[in-house]
């Protein structure tokens, strides 16, 4: 593959990584201690992608403000402590096959990587450290310095950061916020079948893909297609 800068942008949870279990476990803290009902796992998983800003009240819009506030503080002191018991590589595994395409992305000269995820700084960087991937990322989108997805501001961000216009770069996601997202930012989405939303969630995706090894075709098809 030769020819102008490529942007790869990817989502962190349940796109690279597996932390439904945390995520779940850090709800279901967050939902005793202001002793509300815990929502069901499909519907925790649901707002995987947003701010906690933003998920908070979506998943328990009869409380107050201050309330959903302090719960995302609960959440945030509920998943470090996971996280700390077992360590974050072990808490949030890299999906099958993530940790080899990356790094086979990583090699081909003009793609550049990224992320754009509802992680906090904080998080992505434990996260990363965790699995020594802070090397392939040039451009690292985080919830502490934007909107919460959908909006296309970690998008707009990445691209203005790599000099990569938006026809040249592509969003892998798991969820119809990351595809979403894409859509509103002009660049090309690519929705994955293994993560938390359902493949009926992910209409406004260019491609799916079931399967990791199959992103670089996919992308290959894709800028070719573009060019």
């Amino acid at each position: 593959m030769t020819g102008p800068l490529r942007l790869v942008i990817f989502d962190v949870d349940g796109t690279l990584v597996d932390s439904q279990g945390d995520i779940v476990a850090a709800m279901s803290y967050a939902f005793e201690r202001a002793d509300h009902p815990v929502p069901d796992r499909a519907t925790v998983l649901s707002i995987v992608g947003l701010s906690l800003d933003q998920a908070m009240p979506r998943l328990a819009p009869a409380l107050p403000t201050d309330t959903h506030g302090r719960m995302v503080d609960w959440y945030k002191e509920a998943y470090m402590d996971l996280r700390a018991r077992v360590g974050a590589a072990q808490s949030s595994p890299l999906y099958p096959d993530a940790l080899e395409v990356i790094e086979q992305l990583h090699a081909i000269p003009e793609v550049l990587l990224g992320v754009a995820t509802g992680k906090s700084r904080r998080g992505l960087d434990k996260l990363l450290e965790a699995h020594d991937m802070h090397r392939f990322f040039v451009t690292q989108q985080v919830s502490d310095h934007h909107p919460s997805k959908p909006h296309p501001s970690m998008i707009h961000a990445a691209l203005a950061e790599t000099g990569v216009a938006p026809g040249r770069a592509v969003m892998i996601g798991d969820t119809s916020f990351d595809m979403e997202m894409a859509a509103a930012a002009g660049v090309a989405g690519i929705g994955v079948g293994w993560g938390y939303h359902p493949r009926s969630a992910l209409a406004k995706a260019t491609s799916l893909i079931d399967d990791f090894r199959a992103l670089p075709g996919v992308l290959s098809q894709l800028w070719e297609a573009a060019a």
